[in-house]
């Protein structure tokens, strides 16, 4: 049996729907009996998508503002971490393609060279750097 590995448009999940749940024990820098939202693909690419051009956001002010918008104390800071890797590769991907960068979402306004997910993108970096460059965001 082959394996067929999803795309990083399947791995987007459209129609996934995000949801709050009560943390049991401590977790991450979220203490037991808090509220964390588990966000989506969608939503964190929603999110990025409204970052102004030459400005930069952290993951942690990201997480901040979604836990406002969804009522919860704390934002997954893991699924934040993958659903930010989702996007960052789904846009890269639709870029090859021959989407124009204004119609791309533009991830590289939330990573950093610190974030786990900018040291796993199978691009590499270079596009990031360029990108960072040409906004004046380094």
């Amino acid at each position: 049996m082959t394996y067929k590995r999803k795309t990083w448009a399947e791995k987007m999940k459209p129609g996934m729907k995000p949801h709050v749940e009560k943390v049991d024990k401590d977790f991450a820098d979220i203490p037991a009996g808090a509220s964390m939202l588990i966000a989506t693909p969608e939503i964190v690419d929603a999110y990025i998508r409204h970052i102004p051009k030459g400005s930069h956001t952290s993951l942690q002010q990201m997480r901040k503002d979604l836990a406002i918008e969804y009522n919860a104390e704390y934002t997954c800071p893991v699924t934040s971490g993958i659903f930010l890797r989702i996007v960052a590769e789904h846009a890269y991907e639709e870029y090859q393609k021959g989407k124009s960068l204004s119609n791309i979402t533009p991830f590289w306004r939330i990573l950093d060279r610190k974030s786990p997910s900018f040291k796993k993108l199978t691009f590499g970096t270079a596009f990031v750097e360029e990108q960072w460059e040409k906004e004046k965001i380094v």
